[in-house]
Order: C-alpha cells, then structure tokens, then sequence
C-alpha cells in the first residue's frame, strides 16, 4: 500500500514537471514575478502665488575635471581623477510683485505710461541628472577596491556644477535677454489697449 502510495506521488510529481516543462516551451511561465504599485496618488498640500514673469532660459554645459590625490601616496595606489560632464538650466525672470504707484505712471488721456522694471534675476541652476554623467574616471587601486565595496556619490560633483553655472549665468547675456522680453510683452499688452509705452 505504501508503495502503491509512494508511486503515485512520483507519478503526480513527473507529470507536474513534465506539464511545467510544456508551459515554459510554449512560452508561458506559471511563476512569472509581479510588479504591484499600491502607492496612493500623489496630494495638492498648497498653492503658492507667484508674480514672476520667466523671460528667458539659458541652457549650459560644464566639464569638470576634478583630481584628488593623497599627499606622499602614487596616483597608482591612491587618489582618483574624473571628467564628469554635467547639463542643466538657468531660469531668468522678472518680478512684478516689485511694482509700485511710482514705477507705472498713465497719461491724463490714457494714451501713453511710462514703467519702470525691477532688474531681471537669476534663478539656481536646474541640472540635468539625466544629461550628467561620468565620462571618464582615473582611480588608484586603494580608491578602485573601496568603490567596489561601495559607489562613490556624485553629489559632489553636482554641487561644483551648479556653482560654475552660477558663475556662468551672471557673466552671460541673461539678464539682458530677459530685460529685452519683458519689455517686449509688457509692450505688446499695453499696445493692444491702445496705449504706448516707454521703459525707464
């Protein structure tokens, strides 16, 4: 009887296998992983009011080519060199929450007015962690070991990359672009009521 018993179970065993075998030629698998997002929808916490007109984006790029090294130890035993390219943006916009009754004054025929802009400003960069990368890395075999226990962050290099884009945006053009835009929107509203405007 225990034999008998322990036969069929062998035999329920090999057509099991045998079934699971079909499946898998014929391209369906029965213990397939699964991907369950129970995450719950993302929630408007506030609103912020902004008076900011955007009035011109620069796009930058940097290499960064950072060298450290232990004082006394070869490059070969210690230290690391790395290109790290790195990609972002610069926002330039003009505040008009800055305005006041002096700065908008209107001809007694509502014919014409005259403005003055608060100076455009800069906004931090916004880096590209998608278009920042690592080109290429030179490590001594201390700094190659410990990388592989665990990977070095490049949170660092970001930081850097955002101060020369920083450097970057105030030495460029920006500022004066978006002068120029708000200027030229500010005119087109006010153009279109039939008022002309000129800027101080």
């Amino acid at each position: 009887m225990i034999k008998r018993s322990a036969m069929l179970l062998i035999s329920v065993i090999v057509l099991g296998l045998a079934g699971f075998g079909v499946a898998s030629f014929a391209g369906y698998m029965p213990f397939q992983t699964r991907h369950v997002d129970r995450s719950q929808p993302a929630l408007l916490k506030s609103i912020k009011d902004i008076s900011q007109y955007h009035a011109a984006v620069g796009n930058f790029e940097v290499v960064l080519d950072v060298e450290d090294g232990v004082s006394g130890i070869p490059a070969i035993l210690a230290g690391r060199r790395t290109l790290f390219v790195a990609a972002g943006t610069v926002n330039t916009y003009v505040d008009l929450s800055g305005l006041v009754d002096k700065d908008l004054t209107l001809s007694s025929d509502g014919k014409s007015a005259t403005v003055r802009l608060p100076e455009p400003q800069l906004d931090k960069p916004n880096l590209d962690h998608d278009r920042s990368y690592v080109f290429s890395q030179d490590r001594g075999v201390i700094d190659a070991i410990a990388d592989a226990i665990e990977p070095p962050q490049q949170a660092q290099y970001f930081k850097l990359a955002e101060t020369k884009m920083t450097s970057a945006a105030e030495e460029s053009e920006l500022r004066k672009q978006a002068g120029e835009n708000t200027r030229a929107m500010l005119s087109g509203m006010f153009n279109s009521l039939g008022i002309e405007v000129t800027f101080l």
